[in-house]
């Protein structure tokens, strides 16, 4: 070989080598965030034009806090229960797959069809179906439940098994879905699909963080919905035995808000309502609670930080931020009324005001289809300040209706500062 060539060799190699022997000390991976599905360009907009655009959405005032840094959910909103005012969200109307939290609506459609004194033996075809790795309460075939037995399993244990017996009772799995879709209409939860009453994932099945905060806002009308969402702990039936009184045994609710868990305290005025978590879906929570007078929705789903209990401690982050940002910042939406709810009435000329769900003589009436997103529904309100869990107190919502005209006049103070509320 020729000097020359001998040269060239060398060059080559000197160059190469390090090229295919080197391996990068600190390789630089893509941020998780890269990793994490985007929310559709296009959104509904119902309940305001924001919620419809991708990302955050806030407006904040003067001495207004800033929003916790430490949120990774794929969907959040933080809403005032009582005025509907959305203090702030983030991709609200992604449609998402809600978990177990869609047993909101499930509750909210069936509540009223059963006496809960009722008694119901159940059956083998009662609980066929149930999804492997459902959560459980332990309900047993040829064993007698009351419908409240029931409920407390739906509620507190998040039971696929009490679902299923209850979706029977109602005729079956098609009529259950059909009763959940025209419930989720009529409450203009859009976002939201069901095809597994209990919340299993299944192919289509969706809902959005705003769609279950309006879920969350209907169900917590029904005195027996707040006093199971709030229920930490309660006495569940065991099997029947010959010649022996019926044992029981306790259940817990799995919202660790309500009850704690290991490094997740119980959070102040919490009062329900329900937590999820599917491999598809993720952890996913919609939750109330009251400080000070002020009643605040939640939701958030499918957070990605790798923080134990994440849900729950974004949750409570986002609820702090609530309370202290309601009256410092400029709400970016609003929670709509159902379709049957009137949402803006003109006062008759003798000052009288109407009942709610009445038509005011000689009123204005506007319905939820015809200004979709005017007026605040039905508000709520917590008495009995702070949740205590000690002997399983209970933490109830007390229902408050507030007045069509009041709420049109508080929509107009906004627009005009010279209307007074």
């Amino acid at each position: 070989m020729s000097a020359s060539k001998k040269t060239a060799w060398a060059v080559t190699a000197a160059v190469l080598l390090p090229l295919l022997t080197a391996v990068p000390a600190h390789a630089e991976p893509k941020d998780d965030k890269d990793k994490q599905p985007k929310p559709p360009n296009a959104m509904s907009s119902l309940g305001g034009p924001l919620l419809g655009n991708p990302g955050t959405q806030v407006k904040l005032g003067p001495g207004a806090p800033v929003l916790p840094k430490e949120l990774s959910g794929r969907s959040w909103i933080v809403a005032d229960a009582e005025s509907g005012e959305i203090l702030a969200s983030h991709n609200a109307h992604w449609p998402l797959a809600p978990a177990s939290t869609l047993k909101m609506l499930f509750a909210d459609a069936l509540l009223p069809k059963f006496d809960k004194k009722m008694n119901h033996l159940v059956t083998t075809a009662d609980l066929a179906g149930i999804g492997a790795g459902s959560s459980l309460v332990g309900i047993k075939e040829k064993q007698t439940y009351s419908v409240h037995d029931l409920w407390l399993g739906v509620f507190l244990r998040s039971g696929n098994d009490a679902v299923h017996v209850l979706t029977q009772m109602n005729n079956g799995l098609p009529q259950t879905v059909k009763d959940m879709n025209d419930r989720a209409a009529e409450l203009q939860a859009l976002d939201t699909y069901v095809v597994s009453p209990d919340g299993y994932d299944a192919p289509g099945q969706v809902s959005s963080a705003y769609d279950l905060t309006l879920i969350a806002r209907s169900g917590m009308q029904n005195p027996d919905f707040r006093a199971y969402a709030a229920t930490p702990r309660a006495a569940f039936p065991g099997e029947t035995k010959p010649g022996k009184k019926r044992e029981t045994f306790e259940i817990q609710n799995t919202n660790r808000l309500l009850t704690g868990d290991l490094g997740v305290a119980p959070y102040q005025g919490i009062a329900g309502v329900k937590n999820g978590n599917t491999t598809h879906a993720g952890a996913t929570f919609t939750g109330v609670a009251e400080r000070n007078g002020k009643v605040l929705l939640v939701t958030v789903m499918n957070p990605s930080s790798k923080e134990q209990h994440a849900v729950y401690r974004e949750a409570a982050r986002l609820l702090d931020w609530g309370f202290a940002a309601a009256g410092k910042v400029t709400p970016v939406g609003e929670l709509v009324p159902p379709r049957s709810a009137r949402t803006e009435t003109t006062a008759p000329a003798d000052g009288s005001l109407p009942g709610p769900g009445k038509d005011a003589p000689g009123g204005t009436v506007r319905t939820a289809t015809e200004e979709r997103s005017g007026g605040v529904g039905i508000a709520l309100g917590v008495t009995g300040g702070a949740l205590v869990l000690l002997a399983g107190a209970v933490f109830l919502v007390n229902r408050r209706w507030p007045l069509a005209s009041a709420a049109a006049r508080r929509r107009r103070s906004r627009q005009d500062p010279d209307v007074n509320p």
